[in-house]
């Protein structure tokens, strides 16, 4: 059993109050708040540590290296703004899906995750688009 090290406790705890997805660069701001130093290799050795120890899990969205959540959440999906990239929970489900698959087929689970702007870039983009 490893042993939960200073810079892995920020680490978890940044994962923990981010309420949304990180990647490791989001992590390693966050964490660098209460670990002055904390370098990137620190901030991947210790997330494949948390993710073995099933503390965090791995966001996967088509494209994306993963982000980072904690774990034993219940079933959600992920809202990605095209803008500032940052990705958050939806805590919503279309719920069964099994009328869009072909037929003949039998949906298992699914993943969902939409794109647009998120609240603090669609005022911007909104402001963008007006004509001046």
């Amino acid at each position: 059993m490893e042993r939960f090290t200073r810079q892995r406790t920020a680490i978890h705890a940044a994962i923990a109050s981010a309420e949304r997805p990180l990647s490791p660069q989001e992590v390693l701001e966050t964490a660098r708040a209460a670990v002055d130093g904390l370098g990137m290799a620190t901030v991947y050795r210790n997330l494949k540590a948390l993710l073995d120890d099933g503390s965090i899990q791995a966001v996967q969205l088509p494209g994306e290296s993963p982000r980072y959540e904690a774990a034993g959440q219940s079933h959600h999906h992920h809202f990605q703004c095209t803008l500032c990239t940052r990705v958050f929970d939806v805590h919503a489900c279309p719920g069964d899906l099994q009328a869009l698959a072909p037929k003949g087929f039998m949906v298992e689970g699914h993943e969902l995750t939409l794109y647009g702007r998120c609240a603090d870039c669609a005022p911007q983009a909104r402001a963008e688009s007006r004509p001046q």
